[in-house]
């Protein structure tokens, strides 16, 4: 009976008895990793990070090469417009349609350049133009933003408001300048409003159009938070619509001084403006087409300041890359 009772007890009872009182062997305690794990590869998102940081070290490396390559193309473009422009003066080019035999060459603007820039009066010249230019844009900003976010966000402005300002919107610089005129008393307001007039329009169709393309989901995400009207107004909608006003910032500072030369036809002694159309008056054409570059030039500094400015206004807003 003894016999058959050891041979009945079952052999995995006596294998877990010795495997739970087995000591562990000392080789497997110090037992070398498979040389498989050494060499593991990373995870994805490790490989993902290091393949965008050496990316991004490429691209800040090839950057100011690309940018230099740029820089020297837009020069380029412009010295081969100003060939042309000198080929067409000199050999008094007639197209039919177009004629350059009473154009002035460049070769002659730049010698009323050179006139003009040893003369006192182009720093007068330059001041009271970019203080017309700068006091209208100023009075157009604040007044199209505020008209924009308020027509942007209220059914009651928009229907109150929008209709005088889309009448008022196709009416050009010039047809407002017998009205300034009779409106104001001095004839610096009068040519401070008729640049005002250029700038507003571009700034408040740009904000209006800002705030209409919000996401509704962010604005009601906001509210369901318990963002208050006006908390949601300066910490939503206004950073929102920010990047559209900018632009039209941009072009309202280019149309500012596109109505400068109507604004300076008021009056005064001084101003690019008043300096063009004197020498139209003078025939003095080499100091026309000067003058009609000198507000190309101040125009488009001023607008690529407005924009740097608003990029920095806007780091959340990144430019895409262009193709080639």
């Amino acid at each position: 009976m003894t016999m058959i009772s050891e041979r009945s007890a079952p052999a995995g009872a006596e294998l877990a008895s010795g495997a739970a009182f087995a000591p562990t062997p000392t080789s497997a305690a110090f037992a070398p990793a498979p040389a498989s794990a050494a060499f593991a590869p990373a995870p994805a998102s490790t490989s993902r990070r290091r393949a965008s940081t050496a990316l991004g070290g490429v691209a800040r490396e090839g950057r100011p090469r690309r940018d230099l390559r740029r820089a020297f193309l837009r020069a380029l473009s412009v010295a081969a417009c100003v060939a042309l422009w000198q080929w067409a003066s000199v050999s008094r080019a007639d197209l039919g349609v177009v004629t350059f035999i009473n154009v002035p060459a460049p070769t002659d603007v730049l010698a009323a350049a050179r006139e003009l820039f040893a003369s006192p009066k182009l720093w007068q010249h330059l001041g009271n133009s970019v203080f017309r230019v700068l006091a209208g844009f100023a009075a157009a900003g604040a007044t199209g933003v505020v008209l924009g976010l308020l027509i942007g966000r209220s059914r009651l402005a928009e229907d109150t408001l929008l209709p005088p300002l889309e009448i008022l919107r196709p009416i050009p610089g010039v047809a407002w300048l017998p009205l300034a005129i009779l409106m104001f008393p001095s004839a610096e307001l009068s040519m401070i409003f008729i640049t005002t007039m250029g700038a507003l329009f571009p700034i408040l169709i740009a904000t209006i159009h800002g705030v209409g393309a919000l996401d509704p989901r962010l604005i009601a995400s906001s509210r369901s938070l318990g963002a208050r009207p006006l908390r949601l107004f300066l910490e939503v909608v206004l950073p929102g619509a920010l990047p559209s006003i900018v632009t039209g910032m941009s072009i309202g500072m280019g149309t500012s001084w596109f109505c400068l030369v109507t604004a300076e036809m008021i009056g005064g002694q001084y101003g690019i403006g008043y300096f063009t159309w004197e020498s139209y008056n003078l025939q003095r054409y080499p100091d026309i087409v000067l003058g009609m570059l000198l507000i190309g030039l101040l125009g488009m500094l001023s607008s690529a300041l407005v924009l740097r400015v608003g990029a920095w206004l806007t780091p959340w807003q990144q430019p895409q890359e262009k193709d080639r």
